[in-house]
């Protein structure tokens, strides 16, 4: 085991020259996070801000990705933000990306108005009517508004953004009436989206999303993103999001 390792975590090669921490126990990045990575834009010199960033995937793969500044990770759990920051110096990223433990919902107040230029999020998915909640502390707060609403996550996003500053965003279809409601209610307007299937004659389960804040309205909806040609076997699209020809 690396020294860089506590018990009952793995070192896991992200296939781009970075390897992320995770626990063997708790939440893991997903695919999600992977495709939110290669929806999001990111222009040299600009400062990016992650929403509740667990592992710290988000902001290790756009600073894989993009010509960013900075990456900022932002996270409630200190097991997971000491993890994240491992992870950041395992990669010899503290130059570019860097860990914060604190609350989405006091965004605004820790980082000030105006402090970033993208914001990315890929928050928990469901509200406390939706599903069983995992005992599991860690995966219970990533998939379940357990600490922070959809709306909380909306506000501080509005708050933190320059004007004409992009959000970007990975969520379920089931809630995006509410999602577009919340995001117009902060002047977030909707500018690109493309849905997710997992299958081509299957519904889509996952929602990616651009916000322009004090944009114009008129959104782009991008033809869907397939995942699998067959069981097991991605697509050539995904393929290359993932960088590693798997």
């Amino acid at each position: 085991m690396p020294a860089v390792l506590r018990e009952h975590e793995s070192l896991d090669d992200l296939q781009n020259g970075y390897f992320i921490i995770q626990s063997e126990e708790g939440f893991r990045y997903g695919i999600d996070a992977v495709l939110l990575s290669g929806f999001a834009r990111v222009k040299p010199g600009e400062k990016v801000l992650d929403m509740g960033t667990g592992t710290g995937i988000l902001p290790i793969l756009l600073a894989a990705k993009t010509e960013g500044e900075s990456f900022t990770g932002l996270e409630i759990q200190e097991k997971s933000a000491e993890m994240a920051g491992r992870s950041v110096a395992y990669n010899h990223l503290e130059g570019r990306v860097r860990i914060v433990a604190g609350d989405i919902k006091e965004a605004g107040a820790i980082f000030g108005p105006a402090s970033f230029d993208v914001v990315v999020s890929n928050p928990p998915y469901m509200t406390g009517s939706h599903g069983l909640v995992n005992p599991n502390e860690a995966k219970a707060v990533a998939r379940h508004e357990v600490l922070c609403t959809l709306e909380d996550l909306v506000r501080e996003t509005a708050a933190v953004l320059t004007s004409r500053g992009r959000f970007y965003l990975v969520h379920r279809p089931f809630r995006l009436a509410e999602i577009m409601g919340m995001l117009m209610k902060y002047r977030l307007e909707p500018k690109r989206m493309r849905l997710v299937y997992p299958y081509v004659d299957k519904e889509p389960n996952m929602v990616l999303l651009e916000a322009c804040k004090g944009g114009n309205p008129r959104i782009q909806v991008e033809r869907p993103l397939i995942v699998y040609e067959r069981p097991n076997v991605y697509t050539d699209e995904i393929r290359e999001i993932y960088g590693d020809g798997r």
